[in-house]
């Protein structure tokens, strides 16, 4: 059932608010939220709604996620398309069979255990299966080599292109346009409005949206004038084939109903019911790309088309299935599907603000469009027509990839995560594609060093340093454990800084400076936090309307007329377009990122170790600055800070300067440190890190930032907001746990428990080796954060005991040590 071919074949619109390139269930769904908005919004398709990865799509619709954000979408999605049919009147043939997904080890079931709570702290009824549960929910499994299950109770299948069409009736019924077989050719700018160019004449609007698919690249392009980059993406080739009917199937069906979806994610498949045969699909580690080089270039037009069948490359996963599922060896192959599926590096979706582009969104490289598509409609929505969203999404944010993303990067990247699809992150663990993207010119003497290396925004940073004989392979950190070759390492680099001098190189950092006539008056204007006077160093939280935190940047302040800013390196073009929307005319944002390196030198030695090699005067106080000092003879500016929480400076030097500096360093007595051991360090402080306890989902106030947030002053973004909380107080609040656990630390959203009821997160965590035990930051409802309250923390599906802490330091109470 679809609309007639003609129907949306008017006469164009010349203006609307916004204009949605893509046709597919994801850009559709966007209509669909943003008419619903009550926003005027006009789609273009070149072809007919579903063409591209809609059409062929398995349609399966999981809810399983690690990731916070991602399952808020699909849950919200989920819910979605159980009331959608009759809410717009169109029939859909939406099967909620639930699903099973396999575990073959520990591991494995320790992160099943991890996604069933969040689920359940998000509403959801997940639930763990043991190996003797999994033949009554299905018979023709094969269980002999298995640990055990997770079932999906809301899981299920979809029909792609009934899906699309039921949105596109909603958005209609609401006052959306769609205009089919309308191809866009390319925009431009006029004034503050955006011009779409079309086959069929023009459109001004507000607001645009790439919603384009595997074409997002192409369309992406048309906004590289105006600011943009290319889309970091690439196509790779997904195949799943259908089985002739299995007669034994079918007659246990008409007897019991549709079998659940099976996954077994540790051979990379799923196997799902379909009439009386079965759907296998597996995610293969031979897998292949496509118009990735000049001998195969993109098509034109690949709108209703697939890849020619290439079941062999399968062979491998079609025999495991058939040894877990007998029955499917029982009927031979029905039809096949092989078509092009779009990859960001890490798989997620790129949905939010376009980055370097007024008013231009990205809703686009979907892998799993289908069961995303409702969610993705929500969230685009809300960027669109409210500046924010109701989740922090960070994790899909077009803004976390930066200039590194080349096209080698994207196709590497995209061949390992399409090849490990399923895989588990662990918290130690690197993917090794495409490395070395962004090396500092310390990088070769960090590696002699023994240093292990993780990417931030594609810079090197050193984690650990390693020693004769430890063990560095990859597979050693593919666990949950707290304990592997790095523990003794990083206890040891921390008691070097508790103890004497530490140093860690921080390359990356995002350094923007704001300038011109009202450049202070502006940024003081977006942010709730006090400036600092000249020649001091201070923190700035910047906030949505809501009081929600956008981000924290150290500010450096030059004067009216300019403003340093220094602010986490993933944070680069976020923090950029945050200065640079709205700036006054003669405001400029500059990022000179990659044109200063930074050595943290920290510890109770750090005075004596800097007194050898610097003429700076080591007396001025925390939170100083100095911006003609020498280190090694080597011109600096110097930074009275440590996030290390100990007496120390940051060196803010010439790159190439760098390595001279860090060797007369520790030739004085510094010893080398990583991330791992800083990471730490700064968690017995209590202090907080960005897009972790620090993120859109709290106000500053519910954060236990208060101290930042000046109300007296005239105007900022979130006053209003953060002045009601302040007077009604927060419902929940910050708070530091010491937990009683064994082995692993809690990960990231492990929720928080009191008398049967979930009353909290966990923000992040790591062993604290100066209090000696596992410290977890967190976000507790009120009343539990008085300090001495015991509650528990879910950790892998084992309640520890914990016990609240004062929001202060753990180490160093008083900040005694940072001040000396």
């Amino acid at each position: 059932m679809t609309d007639t071919p003609t129907q949306d074949q008017g006469r164009l619109p010349s203006q609307a608010r916004v204009v949605i390139i893509g046709g597919g269930a994801v850009g559709v769904s966007c209509a669909y939220h943003i008419a619903q908005a009550g926003w005027d919004v006009v789609l273009l398709e070149k072809n007919e709604l579903t063409a591209g990865s809609t059409w062929h799509a398995a349609g399966n619709c999981p809810s399983f996620s690690t990731s916070w954000a991602v399952m808020n979408m699909q849950r919200y999605s989920l819910q979605l398309y159980r009331r959608l049919a009759s809410e717009v009147d169109y029939p859909m043939n939406y099967h909620v069979t639930g699903s099973i997904r396999l575990g073959h080890s520990r591991e494995r079931m320790m992160e099943f255990e991890r996604a069933r709570g969040m689920g359940q702290y998000q509403g959801m009824a997940l639930e763990m299966l043991q190996v003797s549960d999994l033949k009554g929910r299905y018979p023709f499994l094969e269980t002999h080599d298995l640990a055990g299950a997770l079932y999906d109770p809301d899981d299920g299948d979809i029909d792609p292109a009934q899906l699309t069409q039921a949105l596109a009736k909603g958005a209609r019924m609401k006052g959306a346009r769609i205009e089919r077989f309308c191809g866009a050719t390319g925009v431009r700018r006029e004034g503050a409005d955006w011009i779409v160019e079309t086959e069929k004449g023009e459109i001004r609007c507000e607001k645009v949206v790439n919603a384009a698919g595997y074409y997002a690249q192409r369309v992406g392009e048309w906004f590289v004038p105006h600011g943009g980059r290319t889309v970091p993406m690439a196509v790779m080739s997904h195949q799943y084939f259908l089985t002739e009917p299995i007669p034994e199937l079918e007659a246990w069906s008409k007897e019991n109903g549709k079998l659940p979806l099976l996954r077994d994610v540790d051979s990379s498949y799923y196997l799902r019911q379909e009439k009386y045969g079965l759907n296998l699909g597996p995610y293969e580690r031979n897998c292949k790309a496509h118009w990735a080089t000049p001998d195969d270039p993109m098509p034109e037009d690949f709108s209703f088309q697939l890849y020619p069948d290439d079941l062999d490359r399968l062979e491998w996963y079609i025999e495991d299935a058939m040894a877990r599922v007998p029955i499917l060896g029982q009927a031979g192959v029905g039809r096949v599907i092989n078509g092009p599926i779009p990859y960001a590096p890490d798989g997620l979706p790129l949905l939010g603000p376009m980055p370097g582009v007024p008013n231009a969104y990205e809703a686009c490289v979907f892998t799993f469009g289908i069961t995303q598509a409702g969610g993705a409609g929500k969230v685009l929505a809300e960027w669109v027509t409210e500046g924010r969203t109701e989740w922090d999404m960070w994790s899909c944010d077009p803004r976390r990839y930066t200039g590194y993303t080349d096209p080698d990067y994207c196709l590497a990247k995209a061949i390992e995560t399409y090849s490990h699809e399923y895989a588990m992150h662990f918290p130690r663990h690197r993917w090794p594609a495409a490395p070395d993207r962004r090396l500092s010119p310390l990088y070769e003497r960090l590696s002699a060093a023994g240093a292990q290396f993780a990417p931030y925004n594609g810079w090197e940073r050193a984690t650990w340093f390693a020693h004769t004989g430890d063990d560095t392979s990859e597979t050693a950190t593919e666990t949950w454990e707290r304990d592997g070759p790095w523990q003794t390492r990083v206890r040891e680099e921390c008691e070097a800084v508790r103890d004497g001098c530490g140093v860690l190189e921080i390359c990356g950092f995002t350094r923007l400076i704001v300038s011109g006539p009202g450049a202070r008056d502006w940024v003081d204007s977006l942010t709730a936090s006090r400036l600092p006077a000249e020649n001091r160093v201070g923190l700035l939280y910047f906030t949505d309307d809501r009081g929600r935190i956008l981000t924290e940047m150290t500010a450096l302040n030059h004067g009216p007329e300019q403003v340093g800013l220094i602010t986490a390196a993933v944070a680069q073009w976020h923090d950029r377009d945050l200065l640079s929307n709205g700036a006054p005319e003669g405001v400029t944002v500059e990022d000179f990122s990659d044109k200063v390196d930074c050595l943290l030198v920290t510890g109770p030695k750090a005075r004596e170790v800097l007194d050898q090699i610097s003429d700076a005067d080591l007396s001025l106080p925390w939170l100083s600055v100095q911006y003609d000092a020498t280190v090694a003879g080597k011109a600096c500016a110097l930074i009275r800070v440590s996030y290390a929480g100990e007496l120390g400076w940051e060196i803010h030097c010439d790159p190439d300067d760098a390595p001279a500096i860090w060797g007369a360093l520790t030739v004085a007595g510094a010893k080398p440190f990583g991330m791992f051991a800083l990471d730490s360090l700064r968690i017995e402080k209590g202090y907080r890190t960005w897009k972790g306890d620090l993120s859109s989902d709290y106000t500053l106030l519910e954060a236990g930032l208060d101290r930042f947030v000046d109300l007296s002053k005239p105007n900022f973004r979130g006053k209003a907001a953060l002045t009601a909380q302040a007077e009604t107080g927060v419902t929940k609040r910050f708070a530091p746990l010491i937990v009683e656990t064994q082995g692993c630390d809690a990960p990231a959203m492990a929720t928080v428990w009191h008398n049967g009821q979930v009353v909290g997160e966990v923000t992040s965590s790591a062993w604290g080796y100066g209090v000696g035990a596992s410290v977890a930051l967190a976000m507790l409802r009120t009343d539990l954060t008085i300090p001495g309250t015991e509650v528990e923390v879910d950790i892998f599906g084992t309640l520890c005991k914990a016990t609240v802490r004062s929001d202060s330091p753990l180490w160093d109470p008083k900040n005694e040590r940072i001040r000396a």
